[in-house]
């Protein structure tokens, strides 16, 4: 049985810091530019729609406040994993075009209340030029979710983002691969302490990407499936400057197409999202067609497979965390 894919906007830019005072991250405009290279019609998708976020408003936050709109987004994220989870049910291959590295949560907790309904693990697979692995235990203090997205949904931190619905972690450390890192990551010996395996993008680089995607996949044999994680600035600035980060030493458009395709190519593949693609550093719309072709390339397997996904049975009556009140 073939896939469909079905694309999910979720344009949330409440993950990232203010580039300047009086300004906002433009990640939120990325589903937007990448829709207006014709992504859905290329990729044969049904159209999800869009979940909005809430409004950008740091308000009178501050270093020690913790995670800077906490509340905002945890209510979103309960939301995302409303939406993901009924793109799953339907047989459907998820496709959620970020916004930024937050929105992991939200389908990090679809994928944990999948793993309950499946009586197995889900994992994941962290492609990102950065491990987001800051946490109030290595960290003097938190504040921009998008750099916390790993540390939170693997249980690290304030228990409105890392623990909604009583879901603590939403993926275990065991069973998260992370790809394209740089060498001198931040944090690549906190990922290694916690046990979570890690191929650098130098090493990923001599391994190929198609042999990198079935190592990946190897290392999440004990799982029912795993969930994509695709951050763009796994790619080098010299070929996509258009995120928030830049970070010299990542890979080429080719690369990530080949790692995409080695990943998605299984049903054990649930969906994917990508992130932290900011339009605001592309005038001419030419990296977003560079990111269309690249995406519509590397998700071809997934309309071509013969095997049935996992399916996800709506989840039980739960409040919105947004509506008890969490505070950020």
């Amino acid at each position: 049985m073939m896939r469909r894919i079905a694309v999910l906007d979720a344009p949330s830019n409440l993950g990232l810091r203010p580039p300047t005072l009086s300004s906002v991250p433009g990640c939120a405009k990325a589903p937007g530019a990448l829709r207006d290279h014709d992504l859905v019609a290329r990729l044969g998708a049904r159209d999800a729609g869009c979940l909005t976020p809430p409004r950008y408003d740091p308000g009178d936050w501050r270093p020690g406040d913790g995670v800077c709109h906490a509340g905002a987004i945890a209510g979103y994220s309960w939301s995302l994993a409303e939406r993901i989870g009924t793109i799953v049910d339907q047989g459907e291959f998820p496709v959620v075009l970020g916004g930024d590295c937050s929105i992991l949560l939200g389908s990090a907790l679809a994928m944990n209340r999948l793993g309950e309904t499946m009586g197995g693990r889900i994992g994941l697979i962290f492609v990102d030029g950065h491990s987001d692995f800051r946490h109030p235990g290595n960290a003097s203090y938190v504040g921009a979710a998008a750099g916390e997205d790993l540390a939170l949904v693997t249980g690290r931190g304030q228990a409105d983002l890392a623990a909604i619905e009583g879901r603590r972690p939403y993926f275990r450390d065991i069973d998260v691969v992370v790809l394209g890192i740089r060498a001198q990551d931040e944090y690549r010996l906190d990922l290694q302490a916690a046990g979570i395996v890690t191929r650098p993008v130098p090493t990923l680089r001599v391994e190929g990407p198609a042999r990198s995607a079935q190592w990946a996949r190897d290392q999440l044999s004990d799982c029912v499936g795993y969930w994509l994680h695709v951050d763009v600035d796994v790619l080098d600035p010299a070929v996509m400057p258009a995120v928030d980060a830049p970070d010299p030493g990542g890979i080429a458009f080719t690369e990530l197409e080949l790692l995409i395709a080695g990943l998605v190519e299984t049903p054990q593949c649930l969906g994917m999202e990508l992130t932290v693609f900011d339009p605001d550093y592309d005038p001419d719309g030419g990296y977003a067609a560079e990111i269309v072709a690249t995406l519509v390339a590397g998700l071809a397997p997934v309309t071509a497979g013969d095997s049935a996904p996992l399916r996800l049975l709506p989840a039980q009556s739960a409040a919105a965390p947004g509506r008890r009140g969490l505070r950020a």
